[in-house]
């Protein structure tokens, strides 16, 4: 589980890994974004603005989350999710839990 304080404003990253015909491959061209969601419904879901990281060869999701950032979130358990929007597919992955504190 991340964790953040509800004061912070700072990148939360989730490790990517795309795989095309059986072999990986990097995702950066690919549009990326982010939710944060207190269930696992998806249906009204707000997608956050992300950007990609790449640090020795792997490659992680980031959304800056705080006051001034693309997502402002209070105190609590929320779900993160991330959309890789590719051609044809647009795989949404539940990437983890994010404690706000």
């Amino acid at each position: 589980m991340m964790k953040l304080s509800s004061s912070s404003l700072e990148y939360v990253k989730v490790q990517v890994t795309a795989v095309k015909n059986g072999s990986e491959y990097n995702p950066t061209s690919d549009a990326v974004t982010m939710a944060f969601t207190l269930t696992d419904d998806l249906t009204d879901v707000s997608w956050k603005t992300a950007s990609w990281e790449t640090t020795s060869g792997k490659y992680y999701a980031r959304c800056l989350v705080g006051v001034g950032g693309a997502a402002t979130l209070t105190a609590g358990d929320y779900i993160v999710w991330v959309k890789v929007s590719d051609n044809p597919e647009i795989p949404v992955k539940r990437a983890g839990t994010l404690e706000v504190i």
